[in-house]
């Protein structure tokens, strides 16, 4: 074909007077990819579900065309846009596991499209299925079909969610934060199937996403939105080199980043050692170690990083370390207190020093608690503190997240980075001297990750309380760890401090994950936030 695939022009999407995405214009050759950046909020998602006619009740375009393959996309009646959805134009979703029905088996949701669009028989269908199941790498794809979504994790879902998308070789692929929820290594995989099939098929593909990572390392051109408005648009190497405008320098420029080592911490807070925690799995006889005979310890004030791929049993460690899962071997000391012992003074102790913040705050919130009630729960462990001095610490607490004009609002009322400050302060308001972090920035843009890692940092060397911070970005670890420790299959297979891990990592698995690690040179960083390069 002669032009563009797509081409957007003057696109202007409302929610009644509202204007959420303003004369937002864009054209896609076939084969071309494009990534589309910017923060929450920023228009990304409804940009693109304006292509396939998948806008939300009560928001609409207001002005604007679309056009795909010559055709005006908002003349077509209803059927014609049915035929052209998932046959032409295929959309991956952020999380698999809500566009994926439950209660259907694999096999029928992907045969459920070839059925509606190619005049195929049912054996047709099965095969077409299980080969485009093994092209993208699904170890047992007669299995697969024969299973339901919750038997796979998360990058094996995006996986299938993927097949199911390229069945039918749609000539453009929308991509909603695919990888957003997952680990390094699932992330590296699910981008580079991606990112070979669209190359195969001749697909185009736009990307929504806030990791600039992605951007550098698979799209030919980047578009940059704030608020609504297309702030910056061209080549993607030279947008993260020099941005022009200052929105797009301070995305680059949130980007985490090594600072200096700080002096080892002496003495041990939390000692485990060779811990075992097993679980019987379900239609099983034998027993699963999900964590497998590790041994570590945590200094007081010290920050330690644990990471590894999904499954690896990070977050396992980090509940058990906390006496909230159930160990079969193994001892986990805390400043001389026992998790699981049966002493009631030493149960309420050991809760009053130690804290956990959750992976997505939005669950872990009461959504019926306004922030300072949620922020001032933790307090009821300490009886003998007066209902003043209760509501002194939590406004104090609530003040230093930087929510002190929030205490009366309720979670469904608070962004996603707002949310985190509460769960942070809640985490907080005890002041203990060991917090458990589990993925406390994995569901954020990288403004907002940038903020709550700054605030956490300062939290942490203002309140000097240990962390063992449990995270799959390596971008994070960097930036805010004084030690790492590797986990992969419940064992832990390197540990050592940040510069040494990161410098010079002795085991495999360990390469594996710094190499899955999405990055751009140090060279184009430092023009982004200065112009110019570093001195020699």
């Amino acid at each position: 074909m002669t032009g563009p695939l797509l081409a957007i022009d003057g696109l202007s999407i409302a929610a009644g007077q509202r204007v959420l995405l303003d004369d937002f214009s864009m054209t896609l050759d076939p084969g071309e990819f494009v990534a589309i950046v910017g923060e929450s909020g920023s228009g990304k998602t409804l940009a693109t579900r304006a292509i396939v006619g998948l806008l939300p009740p009560g928001i609409a375009r207001s002005a604007g065309s679309i056009t795909f393959a010559g055709r005006d996309l908002n003349a077509l009646p209803a059927a014609a846009m049915r035929h052209i959805r998932g046959n032409e134009i295929g959309m991956v979703f952020q999380e698999p596991m809500t566009s994926l029905n439950p209660a259907m088996r694999i096999g029928r949701q992907l045969d459920e499209a070839l059925r509606l669009h190619r005049p195929m028989t049912a054996a047709e269908r099965r095969a077409a299925c299980i080969a485009m199941l093994r092209r993208v790498r699904v170890l047992d794809p007669e299995a697969c079909l024969s299973s339901y979504p919750h038997e796979f994790s998360g990058g094996m879902r995006q996986r299938i969610m993927l097949a199911a998308v390229m069945l039918l070789k749609p000539r453009l692929l929308i991509a909603d934060e695919p990888t957003t929820a997952l680990d390094t290594l699932s992330q590296r995989d699910v981008m580079d199937i991606m990112a070979e099939l669209a190359a195969e098929e001749g697909t185009a593909v736009i990307l929504i996403t806030h990791n600039l990572g992605l951007v550098a390392q698979y799209a030919s051109r980047a578009i940059v939105l704030e608020k609504g408005r297309m702030v910056e648009q061209g080549d993607t190497t030279q947008i993260l080199a020099a941005p022009a405008e200052p929105y797009t320098r301070r995305l680059v420029g949130s980007l985490p980043s090594r600072g200096p080592a700080r002096p080892p911490c002496g003495g041990d807070l939390v000692k485990v050692d060779n811990l075992v925690v097993a679980f019987r799995r379900r239609g099983h006889r034998d027993v699963f170690h999900a964590v497998d005979d590790v041994s570590l310890t945590v200094a007081p004030g010290e920050v330690v990083a644990v990471v590894g791929g999904s499954g690896s049993g990070k977050t396992t460690l980090g509940r058990a370390v906390l006496g909230l899962t159930d160990v079969a071997r193994g001892s986990i000391a805390f400043d001389g207190l026992d998790p699981k012992s049966k002493d009631k003074g030493e149960q309420k102790a050991f809760r009053r020093e130690t804290q956990l913040v959750f992976q997505d705050p939005y669950s872990s919130l009461d959504p019926r608690m306004t922030v300072r009630d949620i922020v001032a729960q933790p307090l009821r462990h300490f009886a003998d503190m007066s209902l003043a001095d209760r509501r002194k610490r939590t406004d104090e607490i609530i003040g230093e997240v930087g929510l002190a004009d929030f205490q009366d609002r309720y979670p469904h009322q608070l962004s996603g980075g707002q949310r985190q400050r509460v769960a942070i302060g809640r985490a907080l308001v005890t002041h203990p001297k060991f917090v458990v972090a589990d993925e406390p920035v994995s569901a954020l843009d990288a403004s907002i990750q940038a903020q709550v890692l700054r605030l956490f940092a300062r939290l942490q060397a203002q309140h000097g309380f240990a962390c063992l911070f449990i995270s799959h970005d390596l971008g994070v670890v960097e930036q805010i760890a004084d030690r790492v420790v590797v986990m992969s299959a419940g064992r832990i297979v390197e540990q050592g401090s940040r510069d040494a891990i990161f410098d010079a990592p002795r085991h495999e698995f360990t390469r594996q994950l710094l190499a899955a690690t999405p990055r751009y040179s140090v060279e184009q960083r430092f023009r982004a936030n200065t112009g110019d390069l570093p001195c020699a």
